[in-house]
Parts: structure tokens; C-alpha cells; sequence
């Protein structure tokens, strides 16, 4: 179940737009919160960009930075994404912010002109992603997730929010819904036979039912009152489903079964 279009066009303008304003955010930033911590463990805001930069450079072919046999592996890096990922934030740590955002700039220039020349039935061929073998055009619906998530890291970390809603802020919450089914059956452990309902008060609004039936499926409508219904924002929604948020400490409105709405709220993250 999708809101966001995903055809090439408009994915590559959810890139551009999200790329655009993660540009805008860093012309903002002062030195100091260049190098302030964010959600992502050992991660600061500087480490963000350098990350998304290290992705895109690999999708644009670019040979990734040496790997160091003798380099301490931090402990929140659990698998070989994971230590891709850390090679390209370590290599931009010796590098100042605006060296990194005059790569940032120039290497997504040049993937949104790779993306452009691509034809439509090629975003449909076979491709590897990082969530199993499926198609390119899935692989950039992946991509814009991403992005739009490491901004929001960004910007939660110097308290500077902005850009949560829009289409991309739609595709990373369709992102979010195509696994809430899962979320909710396996990790919050509800019960089979339960109706969950999620409000989205915004800035994305949305109403999402989710029925317990063996295992967890997303569904237009429940075939009766939810037995829980927790109602929050979505950009709380995202990063509690990022694992970027404490449950406890967010604000979300329970409306029915207290103890299965807070289960499910405790377990809302998905992401590796």
C-alpha cells in the first residue's frame, strides 16, 4: 500500500528535494553542530552527510575508501552494511564540513544525472537492495527513505526541524507502512485477533489498520472497533520506527488497550 508516486520521475524528485533541503540545512550549520551527536550510535552530524555521500558514491561506482584489517570496529556496526558505511564516515572525519558538503553537492549532482538517464523500464530490472533482491525502482524508493531519515537525524540533533511532509516525507512513511504489519505482529507481540490502529496527525496525516490474523497485515479497514489506537505525529512515528526515539519519552496519545498500545509503541523499530 503506497500514497507517494514511485514512478522514476518522481522518485528522482524526492531525491532532488530531499538532497535540496539537506544543502539548505548544512549553509546553516555552525562548526559546533557540525560535531554534535545524533541519534545513530557514535554518529555526529558531520558523519550523517559523510554517510550519504559513501552511499551514493558507491551506486555512481566510485571505489569505496581502503579497508584498515587493524581498524577497531565501534560496536554499533553489526554487519557488513554496517562497516561499509563506517569506513566512508571515518575517511570524511579527516576532512572539514565544507569539503564534505562540496561532495555532497557534486556527488548527487552526478547520481540524479545517472538516475535522469535511466529509461523507465530500466528502473524495473532486477536489483539487489538492502532489503533483498527486488528492482532498481524499489532500490531508489529505499534510497529516498534514507535520505529523508538522515536529515531528520540532522535536524533533530541541532533543533532545527523542517522538511516532514512533502513527497518524500510520503514515500519514507509508505517505507514505514509496508512493514507495519510485521512491526506490529512480531515485534509489538500483539495477539492474534487484534485490530491496531495508528492516527498520523502530521505534518504526514494518515489513518493506518493493521489486523492480527496468524501474522500482521496491513488493511483498509478492521471488521471491527480497534482494540487499541494510538494517535502521534508522524515524524514521531518515523523515528520511533527508526529506532531513533524512546517510547517513553514520546508523545503519543493510547486510546483503548493501554498495555498492548505501549507494547506496540516499545517496539516500533524495524530498521537495521
Amino acid at each position: 500500500m503506497t500514497t507517494a508516486d514511485d514512478s522514476a520521475s518522481a522518485l528522482i524528485e524526492q531525491l532532488a528535494e530531499t538532497w535540496a533541503s539537506i544543502d539548505t540545512l548544512a549553509q546553516t550549520l555552525t562548526p559546533e553542530e557540525w560535531l554534535t551527536p545524533t541519534a545513530c550510535p557514535g554518529w555526529t552530524v558531520a558523519d550523517q552527510l559523510s554517510h550519504l555521500v559513501g552511499t551514493e558514491s558507491v551506486l555512481a561506482g566510485h571505489p569505496g575508501p581502503p579497508t584498515e584489517e587493524s581498524a577497531e570496529v565501534p560496536d554499533h556496526v553489526r554487519n557488513d552494511i554496517g562497516r561499509s558505511n563506517e569506513q566512508w564516515v571515518v575517511r570524511y572525519r579527516q576532512s572539514d564540513p565544507t569539503q564534505l558538503l562540496a561532495d555532497f553537492r557534486k556527488i548527487t549532482a552526478e547520481r540524479l544525472e545517472q538516475l535522469r538517464s535511466r529509461s523507465e523500464p530500466e528502473w524495473d530490472e532486477p536489483s539487489w537492495t538492502p532489503v533483498g533482491k527486488s528492482t532498481y525502482r524499489r532500490f531508489m524508493r529505499i534510497r529516498v527513505f534514507d535520505s529523508w531519515v538522515h536529515e531528520q537525524d540532522m535536524r533533530t540533533a541541532v533543533g532545527k526541524p523542517g522538511h516532514g511532509d512533502g513527497q518524500a516525507a510520503e514515500q519514507s512513511i509508505d517505507e514505514i507502512e509496508g512493514a507495519l504489519g510485521y512491526i506490529v505482529g512480531k515485534r509489538g507481540g500483539a495477539p492474534d485477533g487484534s485490530r491496531v490502529t495508528f492516527e498520523l496527525t502530521g505534518p504526514v496525516h494518515r489513518t493506518l489498520h493493521v489486523a492480527i490474523e496468524g501474522r500482521g497485515q496491513i488493511v483498509d479497514a478492521l471488521n471491527g472497533p480497534a482494540d487499541v489506537t494510538l494517535r502521534l505525529r508522524s515524524d514521531i512515528f518515523a523515528a520511533l520506527a527508526c529506532g531513533r526515539a524512546d517510547a517513553a519519552a514520546a508523545v503519543i496519545e493510547i486510546e483503548g488497550n493501554q498495555e498492548l498500545g505501549r507494547q506496540i509503541a516499545t517496539h516500533l523499530a524495524f530498521t537495521i
